[in-house]
């Protein structure tokens, strides 16, 4: 039952990507040159992330205040709430479809370990000295 539900979230989720970006899943990767088997969310900049969550933060809400408890009507509220964070976007001058990606998440996670191994290197060896 847990992996149905989970199966259900992950549909409504991705129900998010057309009436935010105006693009297919397949469409935005490929704008935004991420590999396929990667997430969307890997590369995505800052304010995108947050749009996403705002839909499916009021998506989350709005299911319990209006007792939605079909997958139509919870897609369609999540839906709803994805065009309404993209005309607030819009209305700053922000079209989500036209942010360019962000740096791989996975190459600055990376990159931060290594920046932690040579710091903590670097601490040691001074701690040494003295």
């Amino acid at each position: 039952m847990l992996r149905l539900i989970e199966k259900g979230f992950a549909i409504i989720r991705s129900k998010e990507i057309r009436p935010l970006f105006l693009l297919s899943t397949q469409q935005l990767k490929n704008k935004l040159g991420i590999p396929e088997k990667r997430p969307i969310a890997d590369f995505l900049p800052t304010i995108s992330i947050k749009a996403k969550d705002l839909a499916a933060e009021m998506t989350s809400l709005n299911v319990q205040s209006k007792d939605l408890k079909k997958h139509n009507p919870i897609e369609n509220e999540h839906i709803e709430n994805s065009n309404a964070v993209r005309q607030m976007l819009l209305g700053r001058g922000i079209k989500p479809e036209n942010l360019p990606a962000d740096e791989d998440v996975k190459k600055v996670q990376r990159k931060l370990k290594v920046d932690s191994n040579n710091i903590l290197k670097n601490t040691s060896k001074r701690n040494l000295k003295k």
